[in-house]
């Protein structure tokens, strides 16, 4: 049974993001790969919530020299959270940016799930899925857990906090598009992704 039929929508929806003929190289993470993982992208044991953001805003230089890229900055919040129903951690993501040559804020969001690319050595990753196919990003961190790697081939974006039909677009990747390093940053700085006050107000504590 092909691996985007038993794993759950998050994952499905990243493995569509992948190369379909790079579906067989996934596998769900086990416990202690997630937990090694999540202890890496939070800085620490998650806890009931936690939050990793990371940022890039690239400089004249950085775009004279990939002429085709499409995003001027991006901004991306990773959230965990422990339900009460069932103890179980989940992950999730709102990504952010602005288009190079397109005004307005842009962004998205979903659900995230552990796999592990076995092509490379094993490295674990978050496969995060937009509903309603949607497509979505694969994140995964540097050596030394100071950036996010995130990789996608098309996902859906809103102009900020506008999730109707008019608004809706896609973030296609193009030959300068589909592989982005974001840098750890303090939370506060991927504060206006968040529009529920309580969870603003976490955040700022964390």
């Amino acid at each position: 049974m092909k691996l985007a039929l038993i794993l759950p929508l998050a994952l499905a929806a990243f493995i569509g993001v992948a190369r379909a003929e790079e579906a067989d190289n996934f596998r769900e993470a086990t416990t202690s790969e997630t937990e090694t993982f999540n202890a890496r992208l939070y800085a620490g044991a998650p806890g009931k919530t936690a939050y990793a953001c990371f940022i890039r805003r690239y400089d004249a230089d950085h775009l004279a020299r990939h002429p085709k890229q499409k995003v001027a900055s991006m901004k991306l919040l990773v959230s965990a959270e422990t339900f009460e129903v069932d103890q179980q951690l989940r992950n999730s993501f709102r990504l952010g940016f602005r288009y190079r040559h397109r005004s307005g804020d842009f962004d998205s969001s979903g659900s995230c799930h552990h796999t592990v690319l076995t092509k490379e050595g094993d490295e674990v990753r978050l496969g995060c899925g937009v509903d309603c196919e949607g497509g979505g990003v694969g994140i995964a961190l540097s050596k030394d857990d100071k950036s996010a790697i995130v990789r996608l081939e098309s996902i859906r974006v809103w102009l900020h906090n506008k999730p109707d039909d008019e608004a809706e677009r896609s973030l296609v990747a193009g030959s300068d598009d589909g592989i982005f390093r974001l840098d750890r940053t303090d939370n506060s700085e991927c504060a206006a992704l968040v529009t529920d006050r309580k969870e603003l107000a976490a955040l700022r504590h964390k």
